[in-house]
């Protein structure tokens, strides 16, 4: 029986961001892959969720592609909590 697989679903949403970031571009996996000086095979699993990217990584994929490390991560969150993520702690 192959072991089950854990899925961390703030990776796969990051993925999907980056994922899209690239297509709107009309960049290949390759492509960034060789900018972010990574492996096009990391490169997938990282847009599939497959594989919690580090700090560094979030910020070279951050820089490539031309917007900040915290937009990307702020996207995560809304996507995480809707709404909630966009309140101050006072509600506000």
């Amino acid at each position: 029986m192959p072991p089950s697989r854990t899925y961390d679903h703030d990776a796969i949403r990051f993925g999907g961001i980056v994922n899209r970031l690239r297509m709107e571009r009309r960049w290949t996996l390759r492509y960034v892959a060789k900018l972010c000086g990574m492996n096009p095979t990391y490169l997938g699993l990282v847009e599939r969720g497959e594989n919690v990217p580090s700090l560094t990584t979030i910020l070279r994929l951050a820089a490539v592609m031309g917007v900040p490390a915290s937009e990307l991560l702020a996207e995560v969150e809304l996507a995480k909590y809707g709404a909630r993520a966009k309140k101050s702690p006072d509600g506000e």
